[in-house]
């Protein structure tokens, strides 16, 4: 009998060393129809989600930011203006599919000379400690294996003064508006996935794991239990989205 250790990939239990391969293989599916599908997925809303992260962020010229799972860019293009050329936004991403589409996308947009790009594991920062002035992982955390140590691992290469900031899907505040997101979720995503990406149980998998991952004050709390301090969240959309964002002082 294995003594193994397993962890959830969606509803699915998997050895806990087979998920990040499993993340990897979604991602790499995903990577090329990414932007739009997020665009159909959220209706265009993702992109006011985003702007209250990064209104929220507190991030001024000539600071360091780190953009964790920045996957196509978004973040890292706003950041990247804010900061100007006497700061630095560091793009990093697990996946190397969707590293090279932000990668592709930011220079496209003539977003160069202020901006890096790491594949990096979220639960092992390959940077030193008190680097950053401000983290941010958008739609990033609920994939990760471990999050508590992706959450320290945040906290250790955060500078004092810095905030880390967690945008995620979350768990809607409304019993109807849950019952109508379950249905959208399970009933309209993998099939939108399907006649988009040619990919329904990717979306399927993306579905499953917002059900699995930490509703609203589990997530605070794990971000205490890492370090930081003077925690809050905002939601949106009735909770269909929250974010979280913690100081390090």
């Amino acid at each position: 009998m294995s003594n193994e250790k397993t962890t959830h990939f969606g509803f699915r239990d998997v050895p806990e060393r087979q998920k990040a391969q499993l993340v990897g293989e979604v991602f790499d599916s995903v990577a090329g129809k990414y932007d739009l599908m997020n665009d159909l997925m959220s209706f265009g809303v993702h992109r006011l989600w985003k702007r209250f992260t990064i209104a929220k962020s507190g991030v001024r010229w000539g600071q360091r930011v780190l953009d964790i799972a920045g996957g196509t860019g978004d973040l890292t293009a706003r950041f990247a203006k804010i900061v100007g050329s006497s700061g630095e936004v560091v793009l990093a991403d697990i996946n190397a599919s969707m590293l090279e589409v932000g990668r592709e996308r930011l220079i496209d947009q003539g977003i160069i000379g202020n901006v890096r790009y790491v594949q990096a594991n979220a639960e092992q920062l390959p940077f030193p400690d008190n680097s950053f002035d401000c983290i941010t992982i958008a739609f990033g955390l609920r994939n990760v294996t471990h999050k508590d140590q992706a959450l320290a691992s945040m906290w250790r290469i955060l500078k004092p003064g810095g905030r880390a900031l967690v945008l995620e899907f979350s768990q809607p505040q409304s019993p109807l508006l849950g019952k109508l997101y379950d249905f959208y979720s399970f009933e309209v995503l993998p099939r939108m996935g399907e006649m988009v990406a040619n990919d329904r149980n990717s979306y399927q998998y993306l579905a499953e794991s917002i059900r699995m991952h930490p509703n609203q004050q589990t997530l605070l709390e794990m971000m205490q239990q890492a370090g930081f301090e003077d925690c809050d969240f905002h939601n949106m959309t009735g909770g269909i989205v929250a974010l979280h964002r913690g100081f390090k002082y």
